[in-house]
């Protein structure tokens, strides 16, 4: 069930306040307030998913190919394209999901080596 409190569905209703990149009709993109690279931003989609087969299995195409073209959107912004970043999207208690709304992380910068530890 999705949780309508959860951070990123008030910071979707402007209830708290972030440091917005990008925003269209199927996404929102912000930076990280606990950044792990250099750049290190989220993008969300503004449908209510709690994590990425949810998003898979139920939203319609069209929000699907929204939400991607605003990861490319934000990347645009943050100037990520050539040096290359990394998207990570961490889905449910293994994968140390901490907000239950479907969201990816784009981090950039920097030489990330082959893997990331987030701490």
């Amino acid at each position: 069930m999705y949780d309508q409190n959860n951070i990123f569905a008030k910071i979707l209703r402007g209830e708290i306040p972030a440091k917005k990149i990008a925003q269209g009709q199927h996404y929102l993109s912000f930076y990280d307030i606990a950044p792990k690279a250099p750049v290190h931003a989220l993008v969300i989609p503004t449908g209510a998913y709690q994590n990425a087969h949810d998003f898979s299995d139920k939203a319609p195409l069209e929000e699907i190919a929204g939400f991607y073209k605003g990861v490319n959107a934000t990347l645009e912004v943050l100037g990520l394209k050539e040096s290359g970043y990394r998207l990570i999207a961490n889905t449910g208690t293994h994968g140390h999901q901490d907000v239950p709304h479907f969201h990816v992380h784009i981090l950039g910068g920097k030489d990330l080596g082959q893997m990331v530890v987030m701490s």
